[in-house]
């Protein structure tokens, strides 16, 4: 009689925590530290946000009201989601087989075949998760809010409206984007220029040197193409990569502006995984993951958006 794997796991409490926490915590933005992550919000949390007017008056000899305090409010409700898969054992029994046996080739993948389909579901809602901080629409199946739809829809934020970004271009595009951001906020330590991908390289190649950007033949330190691609500055601003930003979107914003909320460790995250073979004599394994998710920013005026025309 043949060997029969059966799996039967469901991971629930801290297990359940740990394995959403690397699923939701994974994406370039969140792992690098981009965004102020709020997690164990379990239905909804209120960022209150405080404005003054000008509080320096002239001395007197008695108490004067000096500032005008208004108190507004922004809701962080994290959104519940699901991942429903369902894989055949057979599919990848070569790879199992060849885990199980110790070959070398194979000796990054975890060494249960539960493990296994778990870690390819948490890579894939990492990087939904990515796209949705930035690019998501609520309307979408699988989707929340954005931070460019958020800002899109809000007036108070600083628009810059650009256009399509090349080598050729980007020191200047950056420069438009540097110059909107509010004087009270430049110098912020965690000030942050979000860059799509494609502007990133374009500013990297830009580095890299030809006369037209000011950079020299030889680019920046006499290094050509061959710029490191480490901590990145433009204009005294940190450049940050955000892997979710659509092509030629820049988001200038402090860190401690942006929020990812996040139920992580409550009760309403599961993970299971069911072998259907007892059920339905299949060879089939489901995957089931269950988490919330969603994004918000504190003050829409403190926050520079550039949009390709």
């Amino acid at each position: 009689m043949a060997t029969t794997t059966s799996i039967t796991t469901t991971y629930a409490g801290e297990f359940a925590g740990d394995y959403i926490s690397a699923a939701l915590l994974s994406g370039v933005t969140i792992d690098n530290g981009g965004i102020t992550v709020k997690p164990n919000v379990k239905f909804k949390e209120v960022i209150k946000k405080v404005a003054t007017d000008g509080i320096v008056k002239d001395g007197t000899c008695d108490f004067a009201d000096t500032s005008t305090i208004t108190l507004t409010e922004r809701i962080i409700e994290p959104k519940t989601f699901q991942v429903n898969l369902e894989l055949c054992k057979a599919d990848f029994r070569s790879d199992w087989d060849a885990i199980q046996m110790g070959y070398s080739a194979f000796d990054t993948l975890p060494a249960s075949f539960a493990d296994f389909l778990i870690s390819h579901a948490q890579e894939k809602v990492a990087q939904k998760i990515e796209q949705n901080i930035w690019g998501g629409a609520d309307g979408n199946e699988g989707e929340f809010d954005g931070l460019v739809a958020l800002a899109t829809a809000d007036a108070t934020v600083v628009d810059v409206v650009g256009t399509a970004i090349t080598a050729a271009n980007v020191i200047d595009e950056l420069g438009k984007v540097v110059d909107a951001i509010p004087a009270a906020l430049y110098g912020a330590e965690d000030l942050n220029l979000y860059v799509a991908q494609n502007v990133y390289r374009a500013y990297v190649r830009a580095l890299g040197g030809f006369a037209s950007g000011g950079q020299g033949a030889n680019g920046v330190g006499g290094q050509g193409t061959n710029q490191a691609l480490g901590n990145v500055m433009f204009d005294g601003v940190n450049v940050f990569v955000a892997n979710g930003l659509a092509n030629n979107y820049i988001v200038a914003a402090e860190k401690s502006n942006l929020f990812f909320g996040t139920g992580i460790l409550n009760d309403t995250n599961e993970v299971k995984v069911l072998d259907m073979a007892d059920l339905d004599g299949s060879q089939n394994v489901r995957v089931i993951l269950r988490f919330s998710a969603t994004v918000q920013y504190g003050i829409g005026s403190d926050i520079v958006l550039y949009t390709p025309a």
